[in-house]
């Protein structure tokens, strides 16, 4: 036996530079082959087949990293998606006259948006517009602490502070009345405090679950790129409440005073619900393999409050419906005639988006965009001003909203249609997370949204090709370097 040990020593010690260059470039040839075969944008295939040619061991480990950025779960989308069918039993067909409800230019946009979301566009849904962490948190807790049957709850942060706290008291009665809960935290957003809010619902023994974790850290390291975005609070079955708002303190003014930052919600009530029950039903059975019956979860009928509004679920991901969000804005961009509206608080649009915003620009549409005056994500913020000269150059408005954070998602249209939920309008959100998004079809929904991107602007900086010129050289390299990484920040 120590011979044999000796033998293969020896032999280790002779040909070890041997062993790590086959084995360098068998795992190079591999991730390059894969990265070839798999990479849809040529660019990113050229990038990351160079990557890992010039550097053999640590270009491939980058690669399984940041660069695999597909989930596939098909299996679990076929199941669901024909359990859906058979529990659907919608009061009224969807909406085929969109002419009636935002006029003739939008009939592509609706069509565009059957084939994006493979939900249809349903009509008796009430929509109610929450401003800011005051109106939002209360209208929550009141609908959790009525709860009769079921909450389902998922957000990419839920912090461990004092709303967070009063969240989980407000969960753990209803969990003490029988009411069945599922809570749906992403992995690296659940990370955002600590100790994490995940030792408070073991503590109450309240179901819950950690999107795209693994026991084995590195297990993860494949999907470590990949995080769920989406914020959704569903209770009853007749009750949801989506749009790109966290669960943190920092949003209400009793606790963060002067710096209260600001988003928007959305309180839904109507046939949507189930397609956002669909889209956490997905997510949940992929986390835990627990599939969530629809008649537990869902109601068949809705009695929404009036007035009603024609609105459908865009769900986005790097999944089969990677991309989703990134045709609907794009399509949006193309029928649009007067107005467009964007404010987003990471606004790195790529090539392809910034193309669709500017061709509208040069239509004769007014463009306005808001994007923070001091972004929380600095490197974001750096990022942005690298490209914003592309959008002003082609007659975009673009104004820097002053005061404090805002960290809404809104996109308006002729003042007709609305896209509002958790997207920003940088890489990440369109290729990287899962997202989930509201398109909404009404004068009154998307004018209050209108309204809301409308104060900003007027107190907002306008932006200038003059300013951007009058940088510091060291400030406009400083933001093309950082702007390079834009895909992953």
């Amino acid at each position: 036996m120590q011979q044999h040990i000796s033998t293969l020593h020896e032999f280790l010690s002779e040909y070890w530079p041997h062993i790590v260059l086959t084995f360098s470039v068998l795992v190079s040839a591999s991730a390059a082959v894969h990265a070839a075969m798999n990479k849809n944008d040529v660019r990113a295939a050229i990038g990351w087949v160079g990557v890992i040619i010039m550097s053999p061991l640590l270009g491939p480990l980058l690669y399984l990293i940041a660069g695999i950025n597909r989930v596939r779960r098909s299996q679990i989308y076929e199941q669901r998606d024909k359990t859906f069918k058979q529990f659907i039993s919608y009061p009224e067909p969807p909406v085929s006259d969109i002419e009636s409800c935002a006029g003739i230019q939008f009939r592509s946009l609706h069509i565009l948006g059957d084939r994006v979301s493979r939900f249809q566009l349903r009509n008796g849904n009430h929509v109610r517009l929450l401003a800011g962490g005051d109106e939002t948190y209360p209208a929550m807790l009141e609908a959790i602490r009525n709860a009769k049957s079921t909450i389902a709850m998922q957000s990419y942060i839920f912090d461990n502070d004092h709303i967070g706290r009063i969240f989980i008291d407000a969960l753990a009665e209803a969990h003490q009345r029988g009411v069945n809960i599922r809570v749906l935290i992403d992995a690296v957003g659940a990370k955002y405090s600590h100790p994490p809010i995940t030792r408070l619902l073991r503590k109450h023994q309240i179901p819950h679950a950690l999107f795209m974790t693994n026991p084995l850290g590195f297990m993860r390291m494949p999907y470590a790129n990949l995080r769920s975005h989406r914020k959704l609070l569903i209770v009853d079955g007749t009750h949801a409440f989506a749009g790109g708002m966290n669960i943190r303190e920092g949003f209400m003014t009793e606790f963060g005073k002067e710096n209260t930052a600001k988003d928007t919600h959305f309180s839904i009530e109507g046939p949507a619900i189930l397609q956002l029950f669909s889209s956490f039903a997905h997510d949940w059975e992929f986390t835990t393999k627990e599939e969530l019956p629809y008649a537990d979860w869902c109601v068949k009928e809705w009695n929404a409050p009036q007035p009603h509004v024609p609105a459908r679920c865009i769900r986005s991901g790097p999944d089969r419906f990677i991309g989703s969000n990134h045709h609907m804005l794009q399509g949006a961009c193309a029928v649009a005639t007067r107005h467009i509206r964007i404010q987003s608080p990471y606004f790195l649009p790529d090539q392809v988006l910034m193309g669709a915003i500017n061709t509208a620009a040069r239509r004769g549409v007014q463009v306005d965009i808001v994007i923070p005056k001091n972004n929380n994500l600095r490197l974001v913020g750096y990022a942005m001003m690298a490209q914003i000269d592309q959008l002003i150059r082609a007659g975009c408005r673009v104004w820097m909203a002053t005061g404090t954070f805002n960290h809404s998602k809104l996109a308006t249209v002729d003042g007709q249609w609305s896209y509002v939920g958790s997207s920003n309008m940088d890489p990440r959100s369109l290729r990287l997370n899962f997202e989930l998004d509201l398109e909404i079809y009404d004068t009154d929904i998307t004018g209050q949204v209108s309204n809301l991107i409308d104060n900003e602007i007027e107190t907002a900086e306008a932006l200038t090709l003059e300013h951007l010129q009058n940088l510091p050289f060291h400030k406009r390299l400083r933001n093309r370097v950082i702007w390079l990484a834009s895909p992953y920040l």
